[in-house]
């Protein structure tokens, strides 16, 4: 892969119109009616679109998540993992009253309940290739978590995960629940998770639905940041991927993501304002 390290901002070089596109969107909290520009046509594409957007959003990277790439396009790009940025002002803990959940309006709005990982130490930077031990190993705790899935652009699955990545991966934020005891000699197929929307059920599954478990999604993220020179930092949270699946979700709604045994993690969807919405959390 070659490198797509951020663009400086002092512009030495052009921004590509998409990723200031999507920036520009996000902060202002309005939608994006076509994608803005030429679909990308390769990882590194994607992958250069979203390292200028980090460059340009102000804050820091404090996690990442992880999503699923399905067939056929597993088998075309040669990987079933993607990765997006999530910044620090973007996570907040769950609490027992409802977390906001901020969706751009006309945009694309789900709900996600996922298993976190916090990493425990600094990846080396070196290191490209990992194994799932090594991952395993890297993790320093594992809690349950709501990842909040929305972009200015309404139709972002629907054209491949190219243009998922280009937009932080369909990220806008993540909120952390209970610590899930046990877990180093626990099964992630015990771990059994449910999301209701308005009351409703919408999805139940264990944490091995998604393939190989939330510790190959963390052992692909190793080497995807590794290969970006954007190696893990102790500290970051890590969201896994949708256990029960991508619950698409309005502003008005609640949803209550569960796992048996630990706290619920209460949350309402409300419609994301101009200026850095997330800010308003902190």
């Amino acid at each position: 892969m070659q490198d797509p390290r951020p663009l400086t901002r002092s512009g030495a070089s052009a921004v590509d119109p998409r990723a200031s596109a999507f920036v520009e969107a996000r902060l202002a909290g309005r939608s994006i009616a076509a994608y803005p520009g030429d679909l990308p046509a390769t990882l590194e594409q994607a992958y250069a679109v979203q390292s200028q957007a980090i460059n340009l959003w102000p804050d820091e990277i404090a996690g990442w998540k992880v999503g699923r790439i399905n067939p056929p396009w597993d088998a075309q790009l040669g990987t079933d993992r993607l990765a997006g940025p999530i910044f620090s002002r973007q996570i907040v803990e769950a609490t027992e009253s409802a977390s906001p959940i901020f969706l751009f309006q006309n945009g694309f709005g789900a709900v996600e309940g996922e298993v976190v990982i916090e990493v425990g130490e600094d990846a080396p930077a070196e290191k490209l290739d990992w194994t799932l031990n090594e991952a395993k190993e890297i993790a320093a705790y594992l809690r349950v978590g709501v990842e909040i899935a929305s972009s200015p652009f309404a139709e972002i699955n629907d054209h491949g995960p190219l243009v998922t990545i280009s937009d932080f991966g369909n990220n806008n934020g993540l909120i952390l629940g209970a610590e899930i005891p046990g877990w180093r000699d626990a099964s992630p197929s015990d771990w059994k998770f449910r999301t209701s929307i308005n009351g409703v059920e919408v999805g139940a599954a264990d944490a091995m639905s998604v393939p190989g478990g939330p510790f190959e999604s963390l052992r692909a993220l190793l080497e995807i940041c590794a290969r970006r020179n954007l190696p893990l930092k102790r500290g970051m949270h890590i969201s896994t991927g949708a256990v029960t699946g991508v619950h698409v979700i309005a502003p008005g709604q609640s949803t209550l993501i569960e796992m048996a045994g630990l706290r619920a993690i209460p949350c309402r969807a409300e419609t994301a304002h101009s200026t850095y919405s997330p800010a308003s959390r902190a």
